[in-house]
């Protein structure tokens, strides 16, 4: 009797090792599953062409381009937060304003909207956007009514498509909804189908493995002017850069959500006087020099004008950018990128 007990208990402890060995190839399937399918909702079939950003969705359509002001009375603008790339530069004397381009978001107000320059609309134009402006200067006002690009301007729709906020003065208090943008094509008869060419961008393997100098905070001054420099900061938690105008986190006027940045592309360009006033020239054919800040490192890349688009380039190609939202900041050529910008040790 004991004799089978023994032998029954030998069974039993087989058995049991089976069940457990079973039960740890089950989990193990199970896991790899699991993993399959995580890739497979990651391999998502569309991509934004301006953020690269993966979508379940169609991810074509026509993008916008909105001047914003940048002027301290300004301060803080609304929808910001939302542009997949900012373009700033000089307009008159010291002051910058901002191409604020909209495709992949949209925002439900974006402004203080100022008046168009030239150099502006050749950069909204190069994405093939509907150019959104409220003013012109004479040569700006040319080429809008020449039929250059698509275009509503708040001189045409002021109190209409375009409001004036009761909380800030004019020339700083023109606003625009994101839904009187479509509207407004839609009444001009804007083809809005016309996706704008896509950027080159990282792979997830890519960006993790970017290599180069340390870039944890770059200053970009404009005639050493602080009312008008931009400070990035690199927050390694959240794997973006922050910006700041004068000491202030830059961040949008309604939620409160901070400008959160993927890329920061500094070029230098001529500018020139042309005419009074203090308009300018800036010469956005010719190529230069520049910086690209991706994740905390910085390389030294050129920059050429493909087809309207202002890319940076390395080693004869186009630079790819990390996923996400882009500022370009364009500084004049004289005194140059070693005398504009100024990285962490300088800081």
């Amino acid at each position: 009797m004991r004799k089978w007990a023994l032998a029954m208990a030998a069974v039993l402890l087989l058995l049991s090792a089976c069940s457990d060995k079973g039960a740890g190839k089950s989990a193990t399937e199970n896991s790899g599953k699991k993993a399959a399918a995580a890739k497979k909702q990651a391999e998502l079939p569309f991509a934004f062409p301006l953020t690269g950003i993966a979508s379940q969705t169609p991810t074509g359509g026509r993008a916008f381009a909105v001047m914003v002001n940048n002027h301290p009375k300004a301060r803080p603008q609304s929808g910001l937060n939302k542009a997949d790339i900012v373009y700033e530069l000089l307009a008159e004397g010291d002051v910058t304003r901002f191409l604020a381009i909209f495709q992949s978001e949209k925002p439900e107000t974006v402004g203080p909207i100022r008046s168009a320059r030239d150099y502006y609309i050749n950069l909204a134009k190069g994405l093939d956007s509907i150019f959104i402006a409220h003013g012109y200067s004479v040569e700006a006002k040319e080429m809008l009514n020449s039929g250059v690009i698509d275009h509503l301007n708040g001189m045409a729709y002021d109190g209409t498509l375009f409001k004036r906020a009761d909380f800030r003065q004019a020339p700083h208090n023109s606003y625009i909804a994101y839904e009187n943008m479509v509207k407004g094509s839609k009444m001009n008869g804007f083809d809005m189908s016309q996706t704008p060419e896509s950027f080159k961008f990282l792979t997830k393997e890519e960006e993790a493995s970017l290599e180069g100098p340390e870039a944890l905070a770059v200053e970009v001054s404009y005639f050493s002017n602080d009312t008008f420099t931009s400070v990035y900061r690199y927050d390694s938690e959240l794997g973006k850069y922050k910006r700041y105008s004068n000491g202030e986190l830059t961040s949008d006027l309604d939620s409160g959500e901070p400008v959160l940045l993927d890329n920061i592309f500094i070029a230098e360009m001529d500018h020139k006087a042309a005419g009074p006033g203090g308009l300018r020239d800036i010469d956005l054919k010719s190529g230069g020099k520049g910086f690209l800040l991706q994740k905390g490192k910085v390389a030294e890349v050129d920059w050429l004008n493909d087809h309207g688009r202002i890319v940076p380039i390395v080693d004869g190609n186009e630079a790819r950018l990390v996923r996400g939202k882009t500022w370009v900041n364009i500084v004049p050529s004289n005194p140059g990128l070693a005398s504009v910008v100024s990285f962490e040790e300088n800081l």
